[in-house]
């Protein structure tokens, strides 16, 4: 006999939760039960991997498995990139992935890796401007007089930055071309060899992230000229910007946003997305990227997909237009 109309309306309901427990169940098992790596492009001690540990943290403290960060520095956080690009899409490897690599470097160089294709986003992680910073010994205390300088002995003073087609190096040339200037830019593989040279005035000036060089900035043995967003930097809101130091619309604001291997299931993605968004929202986090100078910047993956293609075309008009080649 065949249930009445009302006994199966009736089932109906209990059908509906039953599939809902059971997509519940399933979303809980779309990570894999295995440790979990965080692969970063630059070596420990900078901000990315300040970043990377603090995210690490709290997701490990969320999902209940262990999550490792791995510095994989190199070739401006290419070497980084490539790696996470060729790895298992099963959701155990996942990256913090850079402005340069992501929308830079493939302008300039092989990079072994399709940014669009080979790398899925997640989410956007962190933004921030960068300081531009002289070494004291450099004798200047404004961005007018090391432009100055810089066009009265050209060639002769350089800039320190975390590698070729990193946000820093883009920052360097993007202020050449708009103050007519030949500043040398020195690649380094990642934030702190550069800041050391820089303290130890082997090179006269480093976009540097504010928290890194806040401390030298205090003890008087770094100058900041200016910072590079198109606001100032609510770290260092003494400190002017490019742009209102004479080059309008200047803006050159470093990023860091997560990436997975590009043929990981759309179901883990979307999972590492709600996981993410969730850890940089927490506010013990957020204070504690705040306190380093990292603004969190959680989204969908949709709108980071469409930033990368932003930023993609706008450097590479850079480069372009510089005909800038990699160091």
């Amino acid at each position: 006999m065949r249930p009445s109309l009302t006994t199966r309306r009736r089932c109906f309901p209990l059908l509906a939760l039953a599939l809902a427990l059971a997509a519940g169940h399933a979303h809980a098992q779309e990570l894999p039960r295995k440790p979990i790596t965080l692969v970063v492009g630059f070596a420990a001690g900078g901000a990315a991997d300040a970043a990377a540990r603090m995210i690490a943290k709290k997701l490990q403290a969320n999902i209940g498995q262990t999550v490792v960060v791995d510095n994989r520095a190199g070739a401006g956080g290419n070497i980084a990139h490539q790696f996470v690009a060729k790895a298992e899409p099963d959701g155990s490897v996942i990256l913090l992935g850079s402005i340069g690599p992501l929308t830079i470097a493939p302008h300039l160089m092989k990079v072994g890796y399709e940014p669009q294709k080979d790398l899925a986003p997640l989410t956007m992680g962190v933004s921030f401007p960068n300081v531009l910073v002289v070494h004291q010994g450099v004798g200047v205390k404004t961005l007018a007089e090391f432009v100055a300088r810089a066009k009265a002995q050209p060639g002769k003073l350089d800039f320190a930055s975390t590698g070729a087609g990193s946000a820093s190096h883009l920052a360097g040339e993007l202020l050449n071309q708009r103050a007519g200037i030949d500043t040398v830019h020195i690649p380094y593989k990642g934030g702190a060899p550069a800041l050391q040279d820089l303290l130890g005035g082997r090179v006269a000036a480093y976009y540097s992230t504010p928290a890194t060089a806040a401390p030298h900035i205090e003890s008087g043995k770094l100058v900041p000229l200016a910072t590079t967003g198109l606001q100032r930097s609510e770290f260092m809101p003494k400190v002017p910007t490019v742009a209102e130091s004479g080059y309008p619309g200047f803006a050159a604001t470093n990023w860091y946003a997560f990436m997975a291997p590009g043929k990981t299931p759309v179901p883990v993605l979307e999972r590492w997305n709600q996981e993410l968004v969730k850890a940089l929202r927490d506010p013990e986090v957020k204070a504690e990227l705040d306190h380093h100078g990292l603004t969190p910047a959680p989204g969908t993956r949709q709108q980071l997909a469409d930033y990368i293609t932003s930023e993609s075309r706008t450097w590479g008009q850079l480069v372009r237009e510089r005909g800038i080649k990699a160091d």
